[in-house]
This record gives C-alpha cells, structure tokens and sequence, in this order.
C-alpha cells in the first residue's frame, strides 16, 4: 500500500491553521501564546487541553490526548487518516498525490464507490428525462440549484431500469447487489430495488455517495420512504443525510437542525436554512448525537407534535444526555399537528420557522416537563418519584456545569440533594505550561538541544554535517541525532509531525513532555542557547577522545599510540585548542 509522501504531509500541516480546524469543534480561550479549552476527549471541569499554533500540535494534561491537526481529525471526526488528510487538504487547496489516492483505496471498496455513484448518474439522467418525475418535482417546487446541490434523481417504473441500464457485467452486478440497489424475490429473480421514486443519494464525510433513499410519486404507494439496507459503505445509524451538503454550504456550522424526512431538509435548504439533516428512517442513535455535537455545538431537534414525535424527542434526548458537556446546546422544536418542516417554512416563510426555533424548548425544560407530567409534586410521594426516575439519567451527565444545574433544578423541584455539600468552587490552578524554576534541577546538554529542537526544528537546518556531537557516547544522542537527520530530511516539518514521527516509540512519552514546555526567553537567545548547547556537547567529544587516549596510555603505554594518534592528542590537549 501507497504511503502519502512526507513532504506532503509536512507542507499541509505548515499551511494548515491547527487552531482553525480545532475552534471549529471545540471552544478554546486564548492563553498567553497558546489556547485552552476542556478536553474533549474525556469528561473534566476544568481547562487541561491545549493548542499551540507554532508548534501546531494539541496536548492534554489530563488524559495525553496529542497530535497534529491530521490526528485530531481522526480522533475527533472519526475520520480514516486519508479521509482527515483529503479534508485538510481541500481546506488550503491542496490536492493529494493521485497515485497515492489511487494505490491507498481498497481495490473493492473503490469499485463499490464508483458503482454506486454510477446508480446516481443514471438516476440524475431519468429524472431529466422523465415528464412524470419533471412534472411532480414543479409540484413540490424543488428549484433546479437544490435538485444540483442534494444531486436528486429519479428511479424510473419498471423492474430492470437500472440493471439494463448499467450493462449486465457479472462483477458490475454484483457490486450493484451489494451496494444494495437489487432485491430478489423467492424464485431467485433479481430486480430493481428502486421502483418509480424520487432518489436522494445519501453521502459520506467525502461526500461520496453510499447508499439512496427513495420517496414514492403517487401517493397511493408504500412505503412512503425506502431506504437502502445495511451495506459495507452504509451504517443507517451513523449517516446523517444532509450533513454534506451543509458542511458546503457553511464555512462553519454553528447548529444543526435534525429533522424527520428527506424533503424536509430539501425545503429547508431551499429556503436558505441550510444546517438541516434528517437521521435515515430511524431513531437518533447515540452515534448521530456524537456525529451532530462533533458538527455544531448546538443541536436542535424538529417532531411532530403527535405522540410519535414525542417519543422520537425522548430517544434523541436519551441519546444526547450523556454527550451533554459544558457548551452544547440541545433544543426541541415540536410542530402542529399535520405540519412538518416542509409545511411550515412554506406556509411561514423561513422567518416563520426561525421564530419557532428560537422558541424551541430547552433540554433542561422538556426533560423536567417529560418525567413530571404523571407525577404530583405538591406530595412527598410524587418528589419522591421524580427524583428516582431522574437520578440514573443525571448520572450519565458529564461533569461541569450543566451538570450541576440540572441537579440544581432537581432539589429546587423535590427538595432532593438540598443538604448535600456544594460543589467545590475553589479548585487548584491548573498547571499549564510550567517549566521547573529555574535552579531547581540543572538540565544535560542533550536534554536541552533535544527539546530546543521540538520547539523550533527548524534550528537544525543551521547545523552543518559531519556532526562531531553524534559520536558522544551518552545517552540521548542518538536520539538528538536522529533528530537533526529527520529535520535535514524535511525541511518543512512543524512540532506536531515530529512528535508523530515517534508515535508509539519508548521515547515518545518524553519527547510529548518536553514540547509541552514553555522556553524561556526570545527566539534569537534560544537559538542562542541551541546552538550554544550543540558546541559544548561537541567539546565533550574532544574530551571524550582526549580520556581514550590517556586511558590506552596508562594501561598499554605511550607506544601504544600510533604516530597519527600521538599527534591527534598533541593537537587536542594544546593550549591554543583550549
């Protein structure tokens, strides 16, 4: 397998923007030179993560979550490490090596993508060329800019349309069949699983089409929405439909509306509410609330006002709860009965529904109404009750203060909790960033290049080969050498790629720790201090060489020396070398 050249990888991560990418999902606070926010790689109330836009890497205090901008994204997104290089990539107009796309895809994986983007070019064809399909896509008003943006086609009536189409190649098939676009019937027949419906591709986090969903034409059909099953690129309950086209149309989401069905979203857009999504025929499960607060931190969710919309509302917010840390906003906007969002922002326009979401209910408010509604506070009995339905929900909150508020809003309610300790408010400053005072332990040689070098590898260019201080016999050379080799290597490379270069080595939890630290002092007095440590280190070669000599003297005699040795020694012990 094809590895992405490191002089790619190096120049997109100097190009890329580490706190850009990292603002966009996580709230950071600048602090000094360097941004700090709650880790979000594990639950804590206070601010241990940290990003440094010059070294262009991001570390925890709390947990040691560590990487480049390319690392974060797959930690974070979830994204494969092609697919996080790919979207930094687009993001400063860099385009991959196309040899290392094309050797790097799984050869099967890569056939399936292109038979199913295959299915969608053939269905954009049918719909152009079908009166019927024209004719009910003017009904709904569906612009042709939006029909281009969600790439909506048409599957035409008949059993075959798509295979006869698409040739009948046994592998091409096959893929087809896998891709889930043929069913078959109990005599073994195979045929169209997508019959007289308006299609919907839905699409990857590459924007690469995965699977479809389709709605009938004529009202008497049913099901009134199918959706593809379950295959090698599809998981239902990890796809959004609509995340793509919104990532788009906004340099950065700061919500997400989810709603029910595909033409929900659709209207929406054309309406210029572009952060809509629908969850893919079935409840939001807890990997949609990951993927939706990992997009936006405000997440509003859009139901019928019927007891069927209610009860989705509670499965979104159970799902939700326990991804519930400190600057995430759920909300939940129910309709009137008979009404959808399609509906609404038609009839109300998109300021209409703009109104409606921020009269949306909070959270906090439509869990306390939900788990009260049977329940009689003005008795010992009914408080008594709510809190036991509310505890084992409260306990899935992340510590912070939503919290701490919702528990608050538990005892304000039964009185539950009223004599518990308060929180402690006077915690221990966090320790971000310290180096030890100075004094308090004197630091090697070795130690202290090594960690010039993290902080600034471009100090190493200034070095010029043959470097004398790599035949010091002590520990940590090997590793400075190694160093200084890999930056002459590559020019370009910034703190975070170097600290993966070491990922999974026994030196990399130390090397983590140095470039952690703060250096003291401006840029020209630690390149100063650099260069000054790498003529020193040099100088113990020379002693080093110097005690060889004299060692090999003492126990062998001077005759053990030979002539070129004898005056080697001369020249290192003159006065005029010291």
């Amino acid at each position: 397998m094809a590895r992405i050249p490191d002089a790619f990888i190096d120049d997109l991560l100097a190009r890329t923007d580490i706190v850009e990418v990292i603002q966009a999902r996580v709230p950071l606070k600048r602090q000094g030179k360097e941004y700090a926010a709650r880790c979000p790689f594990h639950d804590e109330r206070s601010a241990s993560f940290t990003v440094s836009p010059t070294k262009q890497f991001y570390h925890c205090f709390g947990c040691g979550a560590h990487g480049t901008a390319i690392s974060f994204l797959i930690n974070y997104d979830r994204l494969e490490f092609l697919d996080a290089v790919d979207e930094l990539a687009k993001r400063v107009g860099m385009e991959i090596p196309r040899d290392t796309q094309q050797r790097n895809a799984n050869p099967e994986t890569r056939d399936l993508y292109a038979a199913m983007e295959a299915a969608s070019t053939f269905f954009r064809s049918q719909l152009a060329n079908s009166d019927k399909a024209r004719a009910y896509v003017e009904r709904r008003g569906i612009a042709p800019e939006i029909i281009e943006r969600f790439a909506i086609g048409y599957a035409p009536d008949g059993f075959s349309a798509l295979r006869d189409a698409l040739g009948t190649d046994p592998g091409r098939m096959q893929l087809m069949e896998r891709g889930g676009l043929f069913s078959k019937n109990d005599r073994g027949n195979v045929y169209d699983k997508f019959r007289d419906r308006l299609m919907f591709p839905i699409h990857d986090r590459r924007g690469r089409t995965i699977a479809f969903g389709g709605r009938v034409i004529d009202p008497e059909d049913s099901p009134k929405y199918l959706n593809s099953p379950e295959t090698a690129l599809f998981h239902k309950g990890r796809e959004l439909y609509g995340l793509w086209q919104a990532k788009q149309a906004n340099a950065r989401l700061d919500r997400l509306i989810v709603v029910e069905g595909y033409m929900d979203v659709v209207a929406l857009a054309q309406y210029g509410v572009s952060q809509a999504v629908a969850t893919l025929g079935t409840a939001t499960t807890p990997d949609h609330a990951e993927l939706l607060f990992r997009s936006a931190p405000d997440v509003y969710f859009c139901f019928d006002g019927d007891r069927a919309g209610r009860s989705a509302a509670w499965k979104a917010l159970e799902s939700v709860l326990p991804r519930m840390k400190d600057g995430r906003q759920a909300m939940f906007l129910f309709l009137p009965d008979g009404e959808d969002p399609d509906s609404i922002v038609r009839q109300e326009g998109v300021d209409g529904f703009e109104a409606r979401l921020r009269a949306a209910t909070p959270l906090s408010e439509y869990f306390y109404a939900s788990l009260s509604s049977d329940v009689n506070l003005s008795s010992l009995d009914g408080k008594a009750r709510l809190a036991e339905r509310c505890k084992p929900l409260l306990a899935q909150i992340p510590d912070g203060a939503f919290g701490d508020l919702m528990q608050q809003r538990l005892t304000e309610l039964t009185g539950v909790g009223a004599r518990a300790s308060a929180p402690q408010t006077h915690l221990p400053a966090q320790r971000l960033n310290r180096a030890p005072p100075a004094g308090a332990q004197k630091r090697s040689l070795v130690r202290s290049a090594i960690e010039s070098l993290l902080h600034r590898p471009a100090l190493a260019l200034e070095l010029q080969p043959p470097y004398r201080f790599a035949a010091l016999r002590q520990s940590g050379v090997e590793l400075l050498s190694e160093l200084v080799l890999l930056v002459r290597e590559r020019p370009e490379i910034s703190t975070g790629a170097l600290l993966e270069h070491f990922a999974g080595r026994e030196e990399a939890g130390a090397l983590q720790k140095l470039a952690t630290h703060t250096l003291p002092g401006e840029e020209d007095s630690q390149r100063d201090e650099f260069l000054g440590a790498i003529a020193q280190l040099g100088k113990q070669v020379e002693q080093q060489r110097i005690d060889e000599l004299n060692a090999r003297i003492r126990n062998q005699g001077l005759s053990s020396l030979s002539a070129e040795e004898k005056a080697e020694l001369r020249e290192l012990q003159s006065p005029r070398r010291a």
